[in-house]
């Protein structure tokens, strides 16, 4: 057996004089190199680590034995363990040194440096992504073209072009092979799908999922029209920063709490005429508040259906006035004996005719100075239910999010305009 500093074989030799190479240049400052050399060596280098990595998978793919001998459940984790790496990034690395064993193209192209380790690993797995009912040689040809396109596109390219590879080197099979591997996928996806809510106990609701792509494409095409950036910011997610010195004021909303806020007017906004029955009307809520706290403007409301299994959340009972407005929510008005004084009905919530009314008459949201045109706003009684307001257009006005938020924010007072707008005074 050869002794370790005495190699004799010829991979071995080549590491140590690549070794002994780059010692010679260890204490070499680069600052005094021109800006062509710089160029020229950052190229160089890259083709030279690209050869570099080839040859050391080129062993990790044959070598078993050195796992076999340490009892590691492969070279990958051996590797990991052996030159203190992460076992995710070795255990990639070889399965990478297993493909470009077997595919003797690509792996030339990594030898010679003209695809480099980033590169491989996008065309072995766009390789391996390809339907196992495709021939062997289609399958050569998507490896050829792959590495030829590599001259020419970065890996994020490259992940682009694989997975069309079949459009360019067998069109004529590409669309059913891609049928086929489309409707294998939603099939698996509907299998997969979960949705879970967990209440946070702070007032939030964390949701965790998976869906459909379709589904999601539909959720992110529909939260895009809440989250128009010529809408008016809704005033429950706006961020404020203070200003740099010689910035002027303004406002920064991150777009994740946008969504969020998206998501919960989508939910206000789904017709409840559109959805499934369950025990008669389970689209209905039902908000449980005594007859005070109806008519304060400081109280409380439960949210929720009585029965197994259904949450009751509190929510103060000037949100439950402004869900009032737009969604289908039944109030059930309590006495002091727990007696129910009135049941609301879901009636009182404007139709689809007197909001098309509305919008013609209004055109935009009817607080003063605010321009968001009808199709984003939301109706609002002018007389709150709370207050015997009834669902008729005199009643009726159109405001945005925003300022719907500040008609039942008690921080606010609202003045009723001649023209039938509103105003909004901050109390003191």
């Amino acid at each position: 057996m050869d002794h370790p500093h005495q190699p004799s074989h010829p991979i071995r030799v080549a590491a140590r004089e690549i070794d002994h190479a780059l010692k010679t240049v260890a204490d070499v400052n680069p600052s005094f190199m021109t800006t062509p050399d710089k160029a020229a060596a950052l190229r160089e280098l890259a083709v030279l680590e690209a050869r570099v990595s080839e040859l050391r998978l080129r062993v990790a793919a044959d070598a078993c034995d050195v796992a076999e001998e340490h009892g590691a459940r492969d070279v990958g984790a051996w590797t990991a363990h052996a030159v203190r790496r992460r076992r995710a990034d070795c255990a990639r690395e070889l399965r990478l040194a297993l493909a470009l064993a077997d595919r003797p193209v690509l792996a030339a192209a990594v030898r010679e440096g003209a695809v480099n380790l980033d590169q491989a690993h996008v065309i072995a797995d766009a390789l391996a992504a390809l339907p196992g009912d495709v021939d062997a040689e289609v399958v050569d040809r998507a490896e050829v073209a792959l590495v030829g396109y590599a001259a020419d596109f970065d890996p994020t390219d490259l992940h682009r072009l694989g997975k069309r590879i079949l459009d360019v080197v067998a069109p004529e099979i590409a669309e059913a092979v891609e049928a086929r591997h489309l409707a294998d996928l939603e099939a698996s996806a509907r299998q997969r799908m979960r949705l879970g809510l967990r209440a946070c106990g702070d007032g939030t609701t964390r949701i965790s999922g998976l869906i459909p792509d379709a589904s999601a494409a539909r959720l992110a095409t529909y939260l895009h029209a809440f989250t128009n950036p010529r809408r008016d910011a809704d005033p429950s997610v706006v961020e404020e920063r203070a200003p740099k010195a010689g910035e002027p004021p303004h406002h920064r909303t991150p777009y994740g709490r946008q969504a969020a806020a998206a998501f919960c007017q989508l939910l206000e906004a789904v017709d409840p005429d559109r959805l499934p029955l369950h025990g008669g009307d389970a689209t209905t809520l039902v908000v449980t508040m005594t007859l005070d706290s109806l008519r304060s403007e400081i109280g409380t409301a439960t949210l929720g259906n009585p029965g197994p299994g259904d949450s009751h959340d509190r929510i103060t009972a000037g949100e439950a006035r402004r869900l009032a407005c737009t969604a289908n929510l039944v109030p059930a008005v309590l006495g002091g004996k727990s007696e129910i004084l009135d049941l609301g009905r879901s009636q009182r919530l404007y139709n689809r005719s007197q909001r098309r009314a509305m919008g013609l008459r209004d055109r935009e949201c009817r607080a003063e100075g605010c321009h968001v045109p009808a199709p984003w706003c939301e109706a609002h009684h002018l007389t709150p239910w709370s207050r015997g307001g009834r669902t008729d257009l005199d009643d009726g006005v159109l405001l945005c999010s925003r300022h719907h938020h500040h008609v039942h924010d008690v921080g606010y007072e609202v003045e009723q305009l001649a023209g039938g707008g509103v105003r909004f005074h901050r109390r003191v």
